[in-house]
This record gives structure tokens, C-alpha cells and sequence, in this order.
């Protein structure tokens, strides 16, 4: 297999073919999914494996799951604005946040893309990074680079979870009013680093999204990128198409 392929995880091929069942209608709403036992005969695999499937199907809201009688279907999951809006989504979650997880505060050299969105060659930023976690599975790991004007007078590097999102917090401290975030996303094999927070195989692919968070004047105040598990995410957007 070469390096640009990639084999997806066992339970990411259960989940894809119960989603798949469950949209074509083999599975409608209000059914029971089979037990756990089946789906381990059935995709010879492990019951950790389908546990995780389970759980995956449930935090994105195609089924729920009742202690003692099984897994029912509650059909396609709306789309969720937030879920195509992932920049969006960081500035406005507070770090103390059921199931966020603060994992590091640190002065570091920025990497390479973000210096060069910030206008910091060579100089070190802020950073702060936390997971976020669903029915015990790390769903994102997020890294957020500040340049040194933009931390002083403000909490964000004090090492505890900051009680407010990103947005309120220098919107009240600093000034700063937040005009647009453009993104960019990439699929990429993880680094170790985001193996061990995210909890996946090194040959796991995942989602990048490299958000740039502007002003009024299109001036890039900070940089965040959310990471994802590539099998856990699908990200939908709906637009309007002109004449």
C-alpha cells in the first residue's frame, strides 16, 4: 500500500455501512439496529470495535442507545450550522465546557503557516490547545497561536481553562471585534502528537481546518486549527446557487 493510501479503521467501515443502511432505508426510524453480537458476526470483528461504531453513530445523532434493550434508529441527522462552521465553533466554546479538555498553554516558534499568517517569521506566540470530547471519544483536538500584542493585558496565557469563549473574552478585554475567519481544509496523516490526544492509529487520516480569524481591515489577529478524526466527521455545507 503506498504512502497516499489509506485503509480505513475497522470501526469506521462499520459505522459507514450502518449509516449507508440506515439512509437507504434497510434500517427506519424506530427500528431496533442488530445486537451488539450480531454486528460482530456479521463484520468479523472485535466487540470493542462495534462498541466504538455505536458510540460514533450516536454522538452524530443517527441512533440512540437504551441500556439493556439496544440501538434504535432516529434516521438522517439534521445538518448542524456549527458543524461546517468549525472556526466559528472555537471562538464562542468556553474551555470549561462539558467534555473540553484543556491540554497546554505554552510560548512557542509558530510553524511555518501560521508565522506566515500572523507576519511572525522566526518569532514565538502563545498557544493553547484543548480536546474536545463525546461519549468518551476525543471528537477534535484544537491549537489556537496568538502573537505576544495580542496576550498581553489578557488571560490567555494563564495556564486554567478560560470560563468564556475566545470571542466575549477579547472582545471585553481587548476590543477586538472578530469581522470573518477564513478556513482552509486539508486531509493529512496526524503527527504522534495528535495520535496520543486524539487517540488514533498513526495511519488514520485526519481533517485540518486552518482557520485565520480577522478584522474589519482583513488583518489576521490569531490563527486556530481543529483537527479530526477523519473517520468521525463528514462536514456539509448548503448554499444558494445564482441564475
Amino acid at each position: 500500500m503506498s504512502s497516499l493510501e489509506f485503509e480505513p479503521p475497522k470501526y469506521a467501515r462499520v459505522v459507514l455501512e450502518l449509516r449507508r443502511r440506515i439512509e437507504a432505508g434497510d434500517y427506519p426510524p424506530g427500528s431496533l439496529l442488530p445486537s451488539e453480537s450480531q454486528l460482530v458476526r456479521e463484520f468479523a470483528v472485535g466487540r470493542t470495535t462495534v462498541v466504538r461504531a455505536l458510540q460514533m453513530l450516536q454522538q452524530d445523532g443517527w441512533i440512540t442507545r437504551e441500556h439493556g434493550r439496544g440501538s434504535f434508529v432516529k434516521g438522517r441527522p439534521p445538518a448542524a450550522a456549527r458543524a461546517t462552521r468549525p472556526g466559528l465553533a472555537v471562538l464562542d466554546r468556553p474551555e470549561t465546557s462539558a467534555g473540553v479538555r484543556l491540554v497546554g498553554v505554552d510560548q512557542v516558534e509558530a510553524p511555518g503557516p501560521v508565522a506566515a499568517l500572523l507576519g511572525v517569521d522566526g518569532g514565538r506566540v502563545l498557544v493553547r490547545r484543548w480536546v474536545a470530547v463525546r461519549d468518551e471519544i476525543a471528537s477534535e483536538l484544537v491549537t489556537c497561536w496568538f502573537p505576544q500584542e495580542l496576550v498581553f493585558g489578557t488571560d490567555l496565557d494563564r495556564p486554567g481553562p478560560l470560563p468564556v469563549g475566545l470571542r466575549d473574552h477579547l472582545r471585553t478585554v481587548k476590543g477586538l471585534r472578530v469581522d470573518h475567519i477564513a478556513e482552509r481544509l486539508a486531509a493529512r496523516l496526524p503527527t504522534g502528537d495528535e495520535t496520543g490526544q486524539l487517540g488514533i492509529k498513526k495511519g488514520e487520516p485526519v481533517l485540518s481546518i486552518l482557520a485565520s480569524v480577522r478584522d474589519a481591515s482583513d488583518a489576521v489577529r490569531f490563527v486556530a486549527e481543529v483537527v479530526m478524526p477523519g473517520a468521525l466527521h463528514e462536514l456539509e455545507e448548503t448554499y444558494s446557487v445564482p441564475d
